[in-house]
């Protein structure tokens, strides 16, 4: 094999590190470590981009590589925010005791559960190679990476985003509806490019120039807005057919 070909899958296990350190600190669980381990799954989503982007630029994609990037996935954007939002609860609401035996942190299990299904379920549509079935597995580990950020942005201030994103019904409606979106059926609109033209990428120019004035203006705040609004113009392209 040669050697070119054995770049995309060196950067895909750096994705897989960036997980499992990511689990690392969110096993730990105190504010600062979620904050890590916030941080390692960016790192992770950085090296997921650039694996396949090596892959098209390099011409080498291969059946392991696909598999090899699925497993990876799975660590990084499955079971890592899945520590976190458990961490997150449980610092806002409580820890599941034998005494008096709490629930709610318990429902995080459905991120890593329904980022097997949704992972499982990609690997075998040849459907969405140009849009996605369901939201991304990246999508929404990025968006609970970014809550023990916030957490620290706004922990001084103590203001009304910080109620809203460190409370437990909060975080736990993440993580139900969250999961089930991984898994539906509703299409969403994918950030491939066949060509750079304005009118037949517009919605993805909108959704990109939306991002980066959210990001330049709110920083770490913006993520879940982002994501937010990566929903509703996937809703606005379902209902009208906007080419994408």
């Amino acid at each position: 094999m040669a050697l070119k070909n054995h770049i995309p899958n060196s950067i895909t296990l750096l994705n897989l590190t960036s997980g499992i350190i990511s689990i690392y600190f969110g096993v730990k669980g105190t504010p600062t470590d979620l904050a890590l381990a916030g941080l390692f799954i960016f790192v992770g989503a950085v090296f997921d981009f650039f694996d396949g982007f090596s892959a098209r630029l390099l011409n080498a994609k291969s059946g392991i590589g696909l598999q090899l990037d699925s497993l990876s996935d799975m660590v990084t954007f499955g079971v890592a925010p899945g520590f976190i939002i458990y961490q997150m609860i449980v610092i806002s609401h409580g820890n599941p005791t034998a005494e008096g035996f709490d629930f709610f942190p318990l429902l995080a299990i459905l991120v890593p559960w329904m980022s097997a299904l949704r992972l499982a379920k990609f690997n075998i549509d040849e459907t969405q190679t140009t849009s996605f079935k369901g939201l991304p597995t990246p999508a929404l580990a990025i968006l609970i990476a970014s809550l023990p950020l916030i957490r620290r942005e706004l922990f001084a201030s103590q203001d009304f985003w910080y109620m809203v994103f460190t409370n437990s019904y909060f975080l736990v409606m993440i993580a139900v509806f969250g999961s089930l979106l991984l898994v539906s059926s509703f299409p969403m609109f994918s950030l491939k490019f066949k060509s750079y033209g304005w009118k037949e990428n517009l919605i993805k120019y909108i959704f990109l120039i939306i991002a980066v004035l959210l990001l330049v203006f709110l920083q770490i705040i913006a993520i879940p807005f982002i994501i937010l609004f990566y929903l509703f113009l996937s809703l606005i392209v379902y209902l009208t057919d906007i080419q994408v």
